[in-house]
């Protein structure tokens, strides 16, 4: 599966040579913050050595990735056992799209936009995801995806309760967090009452 093309830096000229390989525009972040603390987005040199100067402040690794601002956010909550049994429980979209922090955008669940082809794909992806990596219990996986095609990179995976599960559980009154904890108990999905 893919990923969203990223390259890291430790300077200003680091950075500089990581967009150039990637191709403007780029998003540069602070590496280990919280909350976009260092992050912005160039579309070129100037903009770029100015955001680079300002994270590598806070941090001394860099991360450059290829801009998808305009590109939706989707998420799936998916959930297996230790037997493989795999559910997705919920799909969630960010009304806003890529660009404006999550923590920021108006989330709906179940996604609005996806055709069925889109909302299907991301379903087998997310499965896949949560099979590879072997999570027993639940996992949210992030994904951007293309507005005008079905072209798509996983943005986020993350092995554990979040936010998006607090938020998937009230939305489709699945208990994700008693859920997981008896899969990590190793019980079978078919008996969780």
């Amino acid at each position: 599966e893919k990923v969203t093309p990223s390259l890291a830096a430790y300077s200003v000229q680091e950075a500089l040579d990581a967009a150039e390989k990637l191709g403007y525009p780029v998003m540069a972040r602070a590496a280990f913050s919280l909350g976009g603390l260092g992050s912005g987005f160039a579309d070129n040199k100037e903009e770029l050595k100015l955001l680079a100067n300002q994270a590598l402040a806070h941090s001394s690794q860099l991360i450059i990735d290829k801009s998808l601002k305009g590109w939706k956010e989707v998420e799936y909550e998916v959930v297996r056992d230790a037997y493989d049994n795999c559910i997705t429980v919920c799909n969630m979209e960010n009304v806003d799209p890529l660009g404006i922090h999550t923590g920021e955008s108006i989330v709906v669940a179940p996604s609005q936009t996806l055709t069925n082809r889109e909302y299907n794909m991301l379903r087998t992806t997310a499965i896949k995801v949560i099979r590879h990596f072997g999570v027993v219990g639940e996992c949210n996986i992030q994904y951007a995806l293309n507005p005008n095609s079905e072209e798509y990179y996983i943005i986020e995976v993350n092995a554990r309760l979040s936010r998006s599960s607090a938020l998937a559980s009230k939305a489709t009154g699945y208990p994700l967090a008693y859920v997981a904890a008896k899969l990590g108990l190793g019980i079978p999905l078919p008996k969780i009452s």
